[in-house]
């Protein structure tokens, strides 16, 4: 019989345990504490000994069994999940890295994972060495005997730019280290992140799979790939645990102690979410295409970047990973962030709001806003111009999002 297919998989994945009322949709169990019927069951459950359920900052049958669904369709060692991309960003490195060490990575990353790693992480002690991803040289220069991880995202958030993922994970995995991607921009159900060397995936769940944006989520995907125990980085668990040593500091240490798991209530929209996911991006990211090939004939816009428009820079290499649809976020170029402003308050259908993929499309200026408390030396450095928009595209009629970006731009220069 020929294998499932990863929707089939993903509506299909069984409980954990039978559901008393055979429901169809896992309940959302709204509860803090699980009662045991002997304190034998009670010790084994809270020293590790058994999979059952002791506290809700913890685990939660709600939300392991989002964590299960996510697992089943991206193969992954482990699914941990968690109340912002924020959080899973933060629980990854609080796992991996240590006063003393250090992280490599680029310039080019979200206003807030950039501050993360450049200003809190550096009063701990770790050191963000930032350098050019598409340069293999320079990325070597800067990996040592201390390098915690090379990490990355794979289209970067606002400056479109792709790294050859499968150079960066030979590069890491000769150094021994891990590779770690923020994958956000295209989802797991279209872009497979370990076939590219990827060893723990990141995700906004807030993205993409909450549909219509209706919770905050993040997901830390450890695929197990990695050998913890070549290398010098948790000593104390790549001894007794190997391949899973990550995940057991992550879920035994670091992600029960700093209280970020995500709530039932979140899990059980974003499982609602995930199961129209794949018809969703597909929807958006056919518009995104389409609706870049059009903005590059608006007088008024001087760049649209895209990397599915074939002269993109990182077209191919982006096709090469991604496929033709790259995601459902493009930006684009207007003469001043005076004309940036003007355009934004002029529009009528497009909303302005952060977040990315909801069901509406969402417009905003990132110098100003995502990145407003940089200076302005300091977005420099990151390629944040004060003349980019960026557009997350939602499912309206792409004819109905140009007409309003055209009727925006118009009498503008």
């Amino acid at each position: 019989m020929k294998e499932f297919s990863v929707e089939a998989k993903l509506l299909h994945t069984p409980y954990n345990k039978p559901d008393a009322y055979h429901a169809l949709s896992m309940p959302v169990y709204n509860s803090a504490a699980y009662e045991f019927e002997t304190a034998e069951e009670m010790e084994d459950a809270f020293c590790g000994r058994s999979p059952e359920h002791v506290y809700s900052r913890i685990t939660n049958p709600t939300v392991q069994y989002f964590e299960d669904r996510v697992r089943t369709i991206t193969n992954a060692f482990s699914v941990t999940a968690l109340n912002s991309g924020m959080a899973a960003i933060t629980n990854t490195f609080m796992t991996i890295a240590r006063a003393g060490g250090n992280i490599v990575t680029s310039s080019h990353l979200f206003g807030n994972t950039y501050s993360f790693l450049k200003f809190t992480l550096a009063d701990f002690g770790v050191e963000t060495r930032f350098c050019d991803l598409t340069n293999p040289e320079e990325v070597r220069a800067n990996i040592d005997e201390n390098t915690c991880c090379l990490f990355l995202e794979v289209i970067t958030n606002p400056q479109m730019e792709v790294a050859n993922l499968k150079q960066l994970a030979a590069i890491a995995h000769e150094k021994q280290i891990p590779l770690i991607a923020d994958t956000t921009i295209v989802p797991f159900t279209v872009f497979k992140a370990h076939d590219f060397g990827v060893d723990i995936e990141i995700v906004s769940s807030t993205k993409y799979i909450s549909g219509g944006a209706t919770g905050l989520g993040g997901l830390i995907l450890d695929y197990g790939s990695f050998n913890w125990a070549e290398s010098t980085l948790l000593p104390r668990f790549s001894g007794p645990f190997g391949k899973g040593a990550f995940t057991v500091r992550l879920r035994k240490e670091i992600h029960r102690n700093m209280g970020a798991y995500m709530t039932p209530q979140a899990a059980y929209m974003q499982t609602l979410g995930l199961e129209t996911l794949t018809l969703r991006f597909e929807k958006q990211a056919s518009a995104c295409l389409k609706l870049a090939q059009m903005l590059t004939s608006v007088p008024a816009i001087r760049a649209v970047n895209y990397t599915g428009l074939e002269s993109n820079p990182c077209y191919q290499i982006s096709l090469e990973q991604f496929g033709p649809l790259p995601g459902a976020m493009l930006t684009f170029d207007l003469s001043s962030k005076e004309a940036c402003f003007s355009f934004l308050n002029k529009l009528k259908l497009i909303h302005l709001a952060t977040n990315l993929f909801d069901n509406k499309s969402l417009i905003i200026h990132p110098a100003s806003t995502i990145y407003g408390t940089f200076t302005e030396k300091q977005r420099e450095s990151m390629d944040v111009k004060p003349t980019t928009i960026r557009l997350s595209v939602g499912l309206e009629p792409v004819e109905d999002i140009y007409n309003d970006i055209v009727q925006a731009l118009k009498n503008e220069k």
